[in-house]
């Protein structure tokens, strides 16, 4: 028997049977054997002095008095009995089992499995057996299943299966790599996960599957990118390396140690005759505009043309006057395209840009529309890259021949879900700010403080600066979000009377108006900017010191970070204020996390953990894959590892020809990526 056989050949599989592994995609006992538990039930024996408060614990003891049985309505009910176990005169609770009340018996030993309640000095009972635990395995696996099959038939069948083709199963992973990483064999690994003699072989079991899945996982994005540079080409960007010197050394900052390492890691990727295509991290303020502005001098100095595109118009303004005043020595010819650009102005700009006049053009996505021609696009930047569709990024590429193109994102990614979720690009993150900027001091405070903290954000505004008072948005209560900003602002509009002029923005405004009170507020003739998240990525307002955000717990810690990042930007001490009551322990651990660190890696890290994947980027979008055994926050060392392995074995000849590499050949070759199908 082969493992390409049906599980209808396993003994007690009828059609229902069959009919319901289907619906797990279990066809054949390849695909059964390679289901995996999603945990294991330990049923070692514990002592209780020695488990943690709420742990799930396995003990043996005497049954010291007569279980009682209290009804509590229509099948519910509580039977509860006296167990002595070792020196602990313990309850142990059964829910909705009246009838182990005839199974228990005076001075009787019994073996029951729950979650222990140190303080109360209970054990609410999941299973027990009457009698000491003589049989039976100490970990026992939990698998995720569907219809009427339930963990004890499928031991069965992963019993049978495993007997009959676990010797045939081919190991996938050549014996370089299993050596190197001192990984368990196929057989074993197995064994050990589906039937483990002990926790210590569940460990090792697992640390081979892991490592397995996320270097296949890793194969397929490494081929991707492999073949995407193969086919596109790309421009070799021959530029200058002198001028750049020269540009770099004019600017009135010294760039820090990250700058340095990510501006190289671009110019090397110039250099290649492939595209470049990179994704740039940096928290707020850490200088990523400097760094877009050397890669764009640099295809200026080949004689190509740059673009760069951002979300809104203020955005994309704002990048013009920065880039004008660091370029003006250069004689680099720039023209900004926005909506707002039209008539002979807007007309003029194309022609320039087509005869190739234009060096460097910023806008919005009006950079995307199909008469806006290039003479010879050599780097496309896309700032805040996750906020343009991936439609719209191609059209961008697309306008020149294959140019090289750097995405650069505010939003701190964790490595892990970058490496993921980016896997076919290449990742740079300046993980360093600027020498001399002030830490964000950050407060955690209770609603019924509300009246102080307006106090002090009078004081800042009464010294001549500016604040940001921000309200949650809920899509499904948009009524409610439009309420609580339009009442904050009406509050706060009455409290500072003539003293100061209060604005309002939030999501049924059109994008005009927006735009217009943004701009008022970034001019400094509004002081307190009353908003709901649209104002997250952003326009700098160096004079603003000051944030409100109200009803804090319903954030993430990620965006957390990016609403405090709108202040801060100038040489005055700069402060952010949550305001909330969180209801739990995570959203408490949230608010004290926020207080205490203002690196947004590391709180990326912390939401992550909190939060999960899937919630980090939202699940629709995210681009997460879903593996079997692997998981992104607690393995990220394998996908570390996973990943190097993966552009090693790809870029080598002996990947493509070595027999022992031909079962991870066809892994890749299965997933379509090399024959333009999609990465799955």
């Amino acid at each position: 028997m082969g493992s390409n056989d049906s599980v209808a050949t396993l003994k007690g599989v009828g059609k229902q049977a069959a009919d319901t592994l289907r619906e797990m995609k279990i066809e054949t006992l390849h695909d059964l054997i390679m289901t995996f538990p999603y945990r294991h039930e330990d049923f070692q024996l514990k002592d209780l002095a020695d488990t943690p408060h709420n742990e799930r614990v396995t003990v043996e003891g005497r049954v010291e008095s007569e279980p009682s049985v209290l009804f509590l309505g229509k099948n519910k009910s509580r039977t509860q009995v006296r167990v002595l176990v070792g020196r602990h005169l313990v309850k142990a609770i059964f829910f909705n089992q009246p009838y182990v009340k005839a199974k228990l018996h005076l001075g009787e030993i019994i073996t029951v499995t729950g979650k222990w309640d140190r303080g109360r000095q209970v054990i609410t009972v999941s299973s027990h057996t009457i009698g000491p635990r003589t049989n039976g395995a100490d970990f026992e696996p939990v698998y995720s299943l569907k219809g009427s099959i339930h963990q004890k038939t499928f031991r069965k069948l992963m019993r049978q299966a495993l007997d009959l083709v676990k010797e045939d199963i081919e190991d996938c992973l050549p014996k370089s790599l299993v050596d190197t990483y001192q990984l368990a064999p196929i057989q074993d690994a197995l064994e050990w996960v589906h039937f483990p003699p002990d926790g210590e072989k569940v460990k090792q079991a697992r640390r081979r599957f892991v490592y397995e899945e996320l270097l296949v996982f890793q194969l397929k994005m490494q081929a991707l990118r492999k073949k995407n540079r193969e086919e596109e080409g790309g421009s070799f960007i021959d530029y200058d390396l002198e001028q750049l010197k020269k540009f770099i050394e004019s600017l009135p900052f010294d760039l820090t140690a990250a700058q340095k390492r990510v501006v190289n890691e671009i110019c090397k990727d110039m250099k290649e005759p492939f595209r470049m295509n990179r994704l740039l991290q940096g928290d707020v303020g850490s200088g990523k505009t400097v760094v877009a502005a050397i890669a764009l001098y640099a295809a200026y100095t080949a004689g190509l043309q740059g673009a760069l595109m951002a979300p809104t118009e203020i955005l994309a303004e704002q990048h013009a006057n920065t880039l004008e005043q660091w370029f003006r020595p250069f004689s680099m010819n720039i023209a900004l395209l926005t909506g707002s650009v039209k008539g002979k102005k807007r007309q003029l700009i194309l022609e320039q840009l087509a005869a190739g006049e234009i060096d460097l053009l910023i806008g919005t996505h009006a950079l995307i529309q199909p008469e806006v021609r290039f003479d010879k696009l050599g780097l496309v930047i896309t700032d805040e890259q996750h906020r343009f569709g991936v439609d719209q990024r191609r059209v961008l590429k697309d306008k020149g021949y294959n140019p090289d193109v750097l995405f650069m994102t505010a939003t701190p990614i964790p490595r892990t879900l970058a490496i993921s979720a980016f896997g076919e690009m290449d990742v740079s993150i300046i993980d360093e700010m600027p020498v001399g900027r002030k830490e964000i001091e950050t407060y955690w405070m209770k609603k019924e403080m509300f009246g102080k903290i307006v106090g002090r954000m009078e004081k800042e505004l009464a010294a001549g600066r500016q604040a940001y008072v921000i309200c949650p948005l809920i899509e499904e209560s948009d009524k409610l979000d439009y309420q609580n900003a339009v009442d904050l602002f009406q509050q706060l509009t009455m409290y500072f009377k003539d003293r100061f002029s209060v604005g309002l923005m939030h999501g049924r405004l059109h994008p005009d108006e927006k735009e217009q009170t943004m701009r008022e507020f970034s001019e400094g003739q509004v002081d307190v900017l009353v908003s709901t998240t649209v104002v997250e990525v952003g326009v700098n307002v160096p004079n603003a010191s000051f944030m409100l955000i109200y009803d804090a717990e319903r954030f993430g810690l990620s965006q957390l970070h990016q609403l405090r990042g709108r202040v801060g930007r100038g040489s005055e001490q700069s402060y952010c204020v949550l305001l909330a009551d969180p209801k739990t322990e995570i959203g408490k651990e949230r608010m004290t996390t926020m207080t205490e660190t203002n690196d947004g890696f590391v709180l990326a890290e912390k939401d992550l953990q909190l939060r999960g994947p899937g919630d980090f980027f939202g699940r629709k979008q995210s681009g997460i894959p879903e593996f079997k055994m692997a998981d992104l926050i607690h393995d990220y060392r394998a996908l570390e590892a996973a990943r190097k392995d993966a552009e090693k074995l790809i870029s080598s000849e002996e990947f493509w020809r070595a027999e022992d590499m031909a079962c991870l050949r066809l892994q890749i070759e299965r997933s379509g990526v090399l024959s333009g199908g999609r990465l799955d």
